[in-house]
């Protein structure tokens, strides 16, 4: 049996652990959070926030953002907790438990940005491990619910922030216009430049405007990472 790798992730400007998360720091998560613009962002919202990668990468980009971040799965929740305490972003960032659905429904404030790596993978199958399912899959929050919840508790002027595979996204932009989100922009990213894209970044607001659309390319044909890549997280990972 292979034993459990319990060694904290390093940033440069803080370190966590991710192995009780129903998702391990990954790809996706880390250019959602350094992609997503900043301007003008005070409260921020991350709704499935597994341990906590994306809210503090937030608050290492911006003394300004402070973050709400909510996870259904218990042992998330605290991770995340327990990370953002031994942060230097502690008093900026709090960890809730619980369906966001009804956190939606006590929530005493709005928000300036909304963001998720939210579950998908529709019809692939399923994972056997329960939290990594209700990580992945959208039978504990579905598109239409998660809009929803982005719907009420955006700002008027805020955006709403999402990370999807790429054959995904054009239907979920469509359930986005029907929930009043409209794209602002996209970021489409390739694992390689002769492949098609695999993931696609999406920011929506509340106004229709005509998005603009970037290409990110993570690897070069020779398997190492481009430039573009390493421009991206250079300020943050420790090896870049």
């Amino acid at each position: 049996m292979a034993t459990l790798d319990t060694r904290p992730f390093h940033f440069r400007q803080f370190s966590l652990h991710h192995h009780r998360s129903t998702m391990k720091t990954g790809t996706d998560a880390v250019l959602l959070a350094l992609w997503v613009p900043l301007e003008g962002v005070g409260q921020a919202l991350d709704i499935g926030t597994g341990s906590g990668i994306i809210s503090l990468l937030l608050a290492a980009r911006s003394e300004q953002v402070r973050v709400d971040a909510v996870d259904i799965d218990a042992a998330s929740a605290e991770e995340a907790k327990e990370n953002f305490e031994q942060s230097s972003f502690s008093g900026r960032l709090q960890a809730f438990r619980g369906d966001v659905s009804d956190f939606a429904k006590i929530a005493d404030k709005k928000y300036d940005l909304i963001i998720s790596n939210p579950p998908f993978f529709i019809n692939d199958r399923k994972p056997e491990k329960t939290g990594r399912k209700l990580a992945r899959h959208t039978d504990s929050l579905s598109y239409v619910q998660l809009l929803a919840v982005a719907a009420k508790l955006l700002k008027s002027e805020g955006h709403f922030a999402v990370v999807l595979p790429y054959r995904e996204g054009r239907g979920f932009v469509t359930l986005a216009e029907n929930a009043g989100l409209f794209l602002r922009r996209q970021m489409l990213i390739f694992p390689k430049p002769c492949r098609e894209p695999n993931r696609v970044n999406l920011l929506l607001g509340a106004r229709p405007v005509g998005p603009v659309t970037e290409k990110f390319i993570i690897r070069n044909e020779d398997g190492f990472f481009t430039r573009q890549y390493l421009d991206m997280v250079k300020n943050y990972y420790l090896s870049a």
